[in-house]
Order: structure tokens, then sequence, then C-alpha cells
């Protein structure tokens, strides 16, 4: 049996304020092209399928093209829920897609009734476990304690509890945790764009829980990992923040034989836009014909300037139009100092504005700074007055005729 494992799709999900519904739908045709070119008998998808419990309709749309499109596909589909999902509503009509072979697993209710499906060798079970808050399933499987390793454990003695009743059958399992050797692995293995599903300070639950199953197919994590040859998480296919910059993302292709997996083959999705990271002067970055090939990139820039150079985001998105992230980082590092106080006495609203800008910019306000502070001041105090329909304009600050 051919296996294409991915997860985490976080469809209706933005980068930087960039919507990413355009590249999503993208990955979605070349996952369609790759079931059909690789002979996909069953595509995983381990989870997180919509970015929110409430997705966008735009999203909803797109997923359901996308499944529609799948239960056309050479491949039968299971799907699981992750921790972005709501499970009511990705599992919503669950019986129904049934019938056309897309098979949505999202209750904590359903742990341990596998999708069975057959290959040349004989049958082979599929229990997809949708994401186990341990807060949700602590009572009602009387977990020993508040934690994602006994919410996992509980599960997968239910599946091996059902395996045992299956003689001969191979097992797939999807899973959606932070599953690793142990907490050491927490900083290699996670990204920004995760989000964290700590119980008590604890996340992780052991990969030592998958050793009885044929092949563990796992999501939450956004970078492709190989825990076991059996164990792996596929990763987003696309990034969600500049933590990924360096991964490769897409979907294992797994080809499961009689005695278990035969071969594990990563294959790359298609790519929306590079990312890269910046950093150095302002100058430096502008003029510097090195960086031409960055020009076309999502861009997280840090510059280093020691003081703050105006209209910075506007300068290098003329020459980086695509440029999403800005941060200062002096090179010669921020002065040294204890906490300001702040010499508010006897001094007007705009002077102490003034000083502020000064004392964190290390930078005199210019003149058109000064005069917007003004006007700021101004509304401030006017919309106290009594008279609320008298408006404070820049004509009048300016000298201009009140009228």
């Amino acid at each position: 049996m051919r296996i294409l494992h991915t997860s985490d799709w976080h469809l209706g999900r933005s980068f930087h304020g960039v919507g990413m519904l355009a590249a999503q739908a993208a990955f979605v045709d070349h996952l369609l092209e790759v079931v059909e070119s690789e002979r996909v008998d069953l595509l995983v998808v381990a989870g997180d399928v919509y970015d929110r419990a409430l997705p966008p309709v735009d999203a909803v749309e797109l997923a359901d093209d996308t499944f529609a499109r799948l239960a056309s596909s050479r491949a039968s589909v299971v799907v699981s829920s992750g921790n972005h999902d709501s499970s009511a509503r990705l599992g919503f009509n669950a019986r129904l897609a049934d019938t056309a072979g897309v098979h949505l697993r999202t209750r904590w209710q359903d742990v341990g009734s596998p999708v069975i499906l057959r290959d040349a060798h004989g049958p082979v079970a599929v229990y997809a476990l949708p994401y186990l808050e341990p807060d949700a399933v602590r009572a009602a499987w009387g977990l020993p304690e508040r934690s994602h390793q006994a919410a996992l454990t509980a599960a997968m003695a239910r599946v091996h509890q059902d395996l045992s009743t299956r003689s001969g059958a191979r097992s797939v399992v999807l899973a959606h945790a932070f599953v690793a050797g142990g907490p050491d692995d927490i900083g290699r293995m996670s990204c920004d764009s995760e989000r964290d599903i700590s119980v008590g300070g604890i996340q992780i639950a052991s990969t030592r829980l998958f050793t009885r199953v044929d092949y563990a197919a796992l999501g939450h994590l956004h970078g492709r990992q190989t825990l076991t040859p059996t164990v792996r998480y596929s990763g987003s296919p696309l990034a969600y923040s500049f933590s990924e910059a360096a991964q490769t993302k897409g979907s294992w292709l797994v080809d499961l034989g009689p005695g278990g997996v035969d071969a594990a083959q990563f294959l790359a999705a298609p790519v929306p836009r590079r990312l890269a990271t910046l950093r150095g002067p302002l100058e430096d970055l502008l003029s510097d014909a090195a960086l031409t090939a960055h020009e076309d990139a999502w861009l997280q820039v840090t510059l280093t300037d020691r003081n703050r150079p105006l209209q910075a985001m506007e300068r290098l998105r003329a020459r980086f139009p695509h440029t999403l992230m800005l941060a200062f980082d002096p090179r010669d590092g921020a002065p040294t100092r204890g906490p300001v106080q702040p010499r508010v006495g006897r001094r007007s609203d705009l002077d102490i504005a003034l000083g502020f800008v000064a004392e964190v910019r290390a930078l005199e306000a210019t003149t058109e700074e000064e005069l917007l502070l003004q006007l700021a001041c101004d509304s401030c105090r006017i919309n106290d007055d009594r008279d609320a329909d008298f408006q404070v304009t820049p004509q009048m600050l300016l000298g201009g005729d009140v009228g």
C-alpha cells in the first residue's frame, strides 16, 4: 500500500498579513497530482486542516473542494482533527463522507475504531486519533494524570486492544501531538508558528508509544521530522513563520509492504515565495549588489543602525517590495542604563512627548513630527471640551484662518 502523509494545512491562515489561500490551493493541486502520478492508495491528513475553530468562508470552500476532488481520486482518505480545528465542524457529515471514501475522524469517543483498507497483502487498519485535550478525556478515560502522555497512552491502549482482534492486520496511526524522545528535543523541533499545547508546563509525549504500530503519521510540528523509521512528522506544506525559512516543505510518500514500512521518500511541495532574513545597516542593505537575489523574497529585516533611520520600511520596500517584518538591533548595542525616571513637572504635553521620542530613539523629532505631536496633544484637549462639534485642523495649528 502506498501512503501519502500530510498535515497542518492551516487553511485560512495568513503569513504576516499576506493571504495564503492561493498558495494553499496550489498545494492542493500539487497533492492531487502526486496522488495520481505516484499511484497513492491512501492519503492521511494528521490534523489542523483549518487554522482556527471558526474558519473563514473561503477556507471552508477550499476544504470542500479539496475533499470532493480527493473523493474522486484513486486514493482513500483518512483525516483527523488537530488542536486548531473544531472537531464538530470538521467532523460534520462524517458518516456521509465515509461513503465517498473520505473518512473524517474527529471524536475522541471513536478512538480505537479503525478504517479498514486492503491491499494484496491483506488488511490495513488505519487509526486516526484526533487531537486529545487531556482535560476533555481525563474523566471519561480515568487518566492517572493531566498530561498529553497520559491521554495518548490511553488512546494507544484502545488501538492495541482493537488491533489484537485483527490477526495479520498491519496498522497505521494518525496522531496530532508533540511527540519526542525527551524534553531536550522541544527547542530543536519546534517553530514559532506552532501553538503551545502545554498542560501544566508539559507538552510532549514519548516516541515509545508508537513502537508497536507499522507507521505513525504525526501532525502538529511544522517542520518535517523522522523520529524513527516508522514515526514521522510531515510538517506543514507551507511556511507560516520566518523560523521555517530553512525548511523544505512537503509530504512523506511511504510504501507499506507485507512486513511494515519498506521505503519512505519526502516529496517537496510548491514554494509560493522564498523566505529570507537580512541584517545590517539600512544603507548597506539598500546598496549591496549581492542582495539582488532577495528582492523577490518575503523578508524579515533587522536594522543595526545606531539611530533608527527615518522611513525605514518605505525605503526598504522600494528595493525589497515583499519586506514583511522590520526590527531594530543597534550594532553597538543599546546604551546600558537603569529605569528612566520621567521628569514631567511643569512641562507641557508636547514637551513630554518630544522628550519621549528623543529618549527611545536617541534622535530628536523632526519639524514634521513635532507638528504631528502638537496636533495629537491639542486634539486630546479639544476632545474633553464641552463643545463636541469643535475640531482642531492642521491648518489651525499652522496659523491658517479659523473661519
